[in-house]
């Protein structure tokens, strides 16, 4: 026996190796209880999704969630939250064998995050479009403790994370319709003191009826003046119908300019000028209306985007709560432990050979 030991030492290195491993998976490893689950992330549909040759290329369901999900569950910040509530330290240190606990309970979070993630797995499935999550635990109790705290802790931060910046957004365009209100009353108000001061409802339209009134005027001069000239072809200038066409001319003459002074004058408060800062007035009214309008529209579009952004975590198989230990995989580790060692001692077999026969 000893002879072949010191010809073939790598052979016998390579069965004492399975022997341990083999041993270790075995007989000596603990059981670990696995708790799965499958969950898809959704949203409500407020409005009917749109239909673009892209969708139909990508799909309606996006993986952006689910691997925004999948990063937070694997997160440090995941950790200390199973920590808190279900002492992650104290579970995994008390229990399992010597390779595969956690040796130090009071681990720096770094080490403690390398084991979590040990413990923990999570992958998409991107054909179908969901996460599996896998939680290995030394009891069945804290397997699935662990895993439907996942689900809890997931669903919670996708919905805090979609509704962020969506409830910044409400808060600005809600301080905005309050100042935007605030504007519109004011510039109402100023007005409605503008009218009240002229003792007018609407220069403009006072104006336009005063024009209306200057060209009815007008007419009648122009009217006057033809007769005027027609008498005067064959009437003397100190007839009584001349005289009195006359005098209506001059009447009529210094009422269209009286009217004229009303709509325009150089100085003092002309109706022009009022109609002129009326219609400004109004304009800023009606600015402020169209401004607060949209405002209120923008503000309720933002209220509905922030119920269409909020996510649910649905679960299409809710968390196993196992009932025999399925890992370790002993035969398979074993075997496929023996396997790669025989291999790597063939080829290490096969050097040595190669290099004796170049030293004969």
């Amino acid at each position: 026996m000893m002879p072949i030991v010191k010809r073939y030492p790598h052979w016998a290195v390579a069965c004492v190796a399975i022997a341990l491993v083999s041993f270790y998976w075995l007989v000596w490893a603990d059981d670990r209880y696995v708790s799965r689950a499958v969950v898809v992330i959704e949203s409500p549909q407020i409005a009917p999704p749109e239909l673009t040759f892209s969708s139909l290329l990508t799909g309606a369901q996006s993986d952006s969630d689910l691997l925004l999900l999948r990063e937070y569950l694997l997160s440090v910040d995941m950790l200390k939250q199973a920590q808190e509530k279900l002492d992650f330290r104290k579970h995994y240190s008390q229990y399992g064998d010597l390779f595969s606990s956690l040796w130090d309970a009071d681990a720096p979070i770094e080490e403690l995050h390398d084991y979590y993630l040990k413990r923990v797995s999570i992958e998409l499935d991107e054909y179908s479009g969901v996460l599996d999550i896998e939680v290995q635990a030394y009891t069945p109790e804290f397997a699935h403790a662990m895993t439907q705290l996942l689900l809890e802790a997931g669903e919670q931060h996708m919905n805090e994370m979609g509704q962020r910046l969506a409830q910044e957004q409400v808060a600005f365009l809600e301080v905005q319709v309050d100042r935007l209100s605030e504007r519109l009353d004011g510039v109402r108000a100023d007005l409605l003191a503008y009218q009240n001061e002229h003792g007018l409802v609407s220069p403009t339209a006072t104006v336009e009826s005063l024009n209306q009134v200057v060209a009815s005027l007008e007419a009648e001069l122009a009217s006057l003046q033809a007769r005027r000239s027609a008498l005067g072809s064959f009437s003397s200038q100190r007839s009584t119908d001349v005289i009195r066409v006359d005098s209506e001319i001059a009447a009529l003459r210094n009422q269209i300019e009286k009217e004229r002074n009303r709509l325009a004058q150089a100085a003092g408060n002309s109706l022009n000028r009022t109609a002129s800062e009326y219609q400004t007035l109004e304009l800023k009214a009606q600015f402020a209306q169209d401004t607060y309008s949209n405002a209120l529209g923008a503000l309720e579009s933002t209220r509905i985007e922030a119920a269409r952004k909020l996510k649910q975590v649905s679960v299409l198989q809710s968390p196993l709560m196992p009932e025999y230990s399925t890992s370790p995989e002993r035969l398979y580790n074993a075997t496929v432990f023996a396997i790669v060692v025989i291999f790597l001692t063939f080829i290490a077999n096969m050097l040595i050979l190669i290099v004796r026969d170049h030293r004969d």
